[in-house]
């Protein structure tokens, strides 16, 4: 099927930690160029603009700057007729706002797969103070924005950045109880200062939990993670990973789905060069819209 990709070139301090524990951990690629977007329905963009936790927000609203706050945009018209119209897809933020000061609340155990893990994390941070937490959110409502734009009904875990948690089980069982086509959680790494790059995480196959769903969201991943080297301006990671793809059976938010889904790690927050990027609100928008393209090929695929 055919990637639905924006036309322009192929563009920490350590974790805090409460339990220690931050994103999963994540060469040089150019810096994104504007460049306008067509998307599937013919019409023009104006380009504008991990340990658990499971580790792997913000409303930038329509162009904000990227803090956490109320999301107070109106809800899309759907439009039976769109590219993307019955299709639902889960969009997991990952980590929360309130995580640092929770740490009994989120260290607790709960089900993770074959074994217990805590509850979340805090998540990572840049060496500015930018935390992932609020990257997290602000580009999964960017890509909420985009595919509701194509007709998918899009489901978030969570709406702001104040709270606590969801638990990394519950953050699966919204996925399920959604019947969700494909889930994708949103994160930045922790990884080491010198190491660059996105990667995308798959699950392994773990008999009585995730066999039913390894084959198809190891094609989500290879979807998106194709997608956002081609078009995100940031490379694969060079420190971790194989060509931006990585499998593990320790995340309980793989684990726990139901649903084909996969972990986005966007960038690795450590590194002065992704964190650039990670932290410009034009650059988070554009590659959000990459990310849809990503999940809606997969989509249209498995349609067809």
């Amino acid at each position: 099927m055919p990637h639905f990709r924006p036309f322009g070139p192929t563009a920490l301090a350590a974790a805090l930690l409460v339990p220690l524990a931050g994103c999963a951990s994540v060469a040089d690629g150019a810096e994104p160029h504007p460049h306008a977007r067509v998307r599937p329905d013919g019409t023009a963009g104006d380009g504008g603009g991990t340990g658990d936790g499971d580790s792997g927000g913000t409303d930038s609203g329509h162009g904000g700057d990227g803090a956490d706050g109320e999301d107070d945009r109106e809800d899309g018209d759907g439009g039976g007729d769109k590219p993307l119209s019955g299709f639902t897809v889960v969009i997991d933020p990952g980590h929360n706002g309130g995580n640092a000061d929770a740490a009994e609340e989120i260290s607790r155990m709960v089900p993770a797969g074959p074994h217990d893990k805590e509850c979340d994390t805090v998540g990572a941070e840049s060496e500015s103070g930018y935390e992932e937490h609020a990257f997290n959110l602000d580009f999964s409502r960017h890509m909420r924005d985009e595919l509701e734009s194509r007709g998918a009904e899009v489901v978030l875990t969570r709406q702001d950045g104040d709270g606590v948690g969801p638990c990394i089980d519950e953050r699966a069982e919204i996925g399920n109880e959604a019947g969700a086509d494909a889930a994708v959680s949103v994160h930045a790494d922790g990884g080491p200062e010198s190491g660059r790059g996105f990667h995308v995480i798959a699950p392994g196959e773990l008999d009585g939990f995730t066999d039913d769903i390894a084959g198809p969201s190891m094609r989500l991943a290879e979807e998106l993670r194709d997608t956002f080297e081609a078009d995100a301006g940031v490379p694969t990671a060079d420190y971790l990973a194989e060509d931006g793809l990585d499998e593990r059976t320790d995340l309980g938010g793989l684990n726990m789905s139901d649903v084909p889904k996969v972990f986005l790690e966007a960038g690795n927050m450590r590194n002065a060069d992704d964190a650039e990027l990670l932290e410009d609100a034009r650059w988070r928008e554009e590659a959000a819209a990459v990310a849809a393209d990503g999940v809606a090929a997969f989509l249209l695929a498995e349609e067809g």
